[in-house]
């Protein structure tokens, strides 16, 4: 009776039990350090480009930048104050109060985009995300106000996401 291959090199390549308990410990770090880097380090966004970049721009700054809106509409709140004129251009809705934009209405951020899981989102975001049920939250550093990352969820899929100054 001929011995498979693989058997004898297993015989061969059989570790002591310090060794064993070596290799599974570098795999235990090697698996949870991926999986804490994946939730901490959200990819990079062009400082160009980056949507929260966008929130507080003054309406003269909008224009030059991105021109005249594709249309716009009026977006009624639950009370007077709260109402909005919506800028709309290929890079998403721009909520205007005064004079400045205070909140972007965006199809994708941090390589997440408007249809996909909401475990999608979740990985993404990692620890930092609040999930509240049928909206995810996420603070977003460095800027002079507080801005926000808010993802909608409808029926456990991402339905659109706002980034906005939480201050108004």
């Amino acid at each position: 009776m001929r011995k498979h291959p693989l058997l004898s090199y297993s015989r061969a390549m059989c570790m002591t039990a310090g060794s064993s308990r070596l290799v599974l410990t570098f795999w235990a770090f090697f698996l949870t350090s991926r999986l804490l880097w994946s939730q901490a380090a959200l990819p990079d966004i062009d400082p160009q480009n980056d949507p929260s970049s966008f929130v507080g721009m003054k309406l003269e700054e909008l224009f030059a930048r991105f021109g005249l809106p594709q249309t716009v509409h009026a977006a009624r709140g639950g009370e007077s104050w709260q109402d909005d004129v919506v800028f709309v251009y290929g890079e998403g809705e721009f909520f205007i109060y005064r004079d400045r934009v205070w909140q972007v209405g965006i199809k994708s951020m941090y390589g997440m985009k408007v249809g996909d899981a909401k475990a999608v989102a979740l990985l993404t975001l990692g620890a930092g995300a609040k999930d509240e049920g049928n909206y995810l939250l996420y603070s977003i550093a460095g800027y002079t106000w507080p801005v926000s990352l808010r993802v909608n969820i409808e029926a456990g899929k991402i339905s659109a996401m706002y980034v906005y100054r939480t201050d108004y």
